[in-house]
């Protein structure tokens, strides 16, 4: 059974799935789930019925005319009770004495989202859990969710996860699939997992190196990356960049999948806090300003502006201050004028 996911779909989910060239073609022992249907397969261990839910969008369950002035949480709404009442209809209409599957391609509430945010294809919405635990379903088989994860017991609603990972964010998830021995009113759950594709990041800091190639090489050869796809970031001062041989760092990775380079230039290293300014004793606003002025050879020219302007604004707070508090204790003063203060 192949179900019409996000990424199967064409743009703006019109115009049909290309998973649908199965179905055109008359691919036999297959079938495309691409819209609300039950189906009832017999497999050498009996019949059994599978209730397709692919992909939804808004756009497929409602016409505009009918939430073009209506919120995003009631057009939300309206979407909920419009699919409610479609499955309703293909729930009357199951055999209740064969094993059921309800398998969807969708956004659960409560399920735990990774890449997939960030690589939906169509604007679909979000259902809740209690949408999916009906008594009818021995077991809902779900998608669009890659990270593998089981949203309930009773029946069994899962996520199976991607069998492969997609990005970064998925370095150290286990990827694998669900096996099921199914059975009217109960269902055994195992997960199988697969070896796929590592991804490895390699981070490291090289800005207080003596030797920061050095550096870097050692960080590459402590991890395995033969066939990985491997991120590499490191954090550099600007001066030593000269020093880096990007040739031989791109050999160092050759043994990679893939792989990307991130260097991250940092300022320099603050110099130790000025003798003159004391540590834990206090000290004037303007003299700690002056003092500071004095050791920077580049602010000469404005030091005295500079000053100038800090006494101004130490001031002027003085002057406010008693004023602010004589407000803020009034009662007569509303929220909104005190904000402007």
């Amino acid at each position: 059974m192949l179900l019409v996911g996000n990424h199967d779909q064409h743009t703006h989910g019109q115009g049909g799935a290309s998973l649908c060239i199965y179905r055109t073609l008359g691919v036999p022992r297959f079938v495309v789930g691409d819209r609300i249907a039950t189906h009832r397969l017999l497999t050498r261990n009996g019949p059994i019925q599978v209730i397709t839910l692919p992909w939804l969008t808004r756009a497929s369950l409602l016409a505009s005319p009918k939430t073009e002035k209506l919120s995003l949480s009631e057009v939300n709404h309206l979407l909920l009770d419009r699919l409610e009442a479609i499955l309703e209809a293909e729930i009357r209409r199951l055999d209740p004495n064969m094993p059921t599957v309800l398998l969807g391609h969708l956004m659960v509430d409560n399920a735990r989202y990774g890449a997939e945010r960030f690589l939906a294809v169509g604007k679909g919405f979000t259902v809740p859990l209690s949408f999916l635990t009906r008594e009818s379903f021995d077991y809902v088989a779900l998608g669009h969710v890659h990270k593998h994860q089981i949203l309930c017991q009773d029946p069994p609603v899962v996520y199976p996860g991607s069998i492969e990972r997609i990005d970064f964010s998925e370095e150290k998830e286990e990827k694998g699939f669900m096996l099921v021995d199914l059975a009217k009113g109960q269902a055994q759950l195992e997960f199988c997992p697969l070896s796929v594709r590592d991804f490895r990041t390699i981070k490291v800091n090289i800005s207080t190196a003596e030797d920061p190639q050095a550096a870097l090489v050692k960080a590459i050869k402590k991890k395995p990356i033969a066939d990985a796809v491997v991120r590499l970031s490191y954090q550099v001062r600007s001066d030593q960049l000269d020093r880096i041989d990007n040739q031989a760092l791109h050999a160092c990775l050759s043994t990679a999948h893939s792989y990307s380079i991130q260097p991250e230039v940092v300022t320099k290293i603050s110099r130790a806090r000025l003798p003159e300014l004391g540590v834990g004793s206090g000290i004037d606003p303007i003299e700690a300003l002056k003092t500071y002025m004095d050791n920077r050879e580049d602010l000469k020219d404005i030091a005295p502006e500079m000053i100038a302007a800090a006494e101004e604004l130490l001031a002027r707070n003085l002057r406010l201050a008693p004023r602010c508090r004589d407000r803020q204790s009034s009662p007569d003063l509303q929220p909104t004028q005190m904000s402007l203060l």
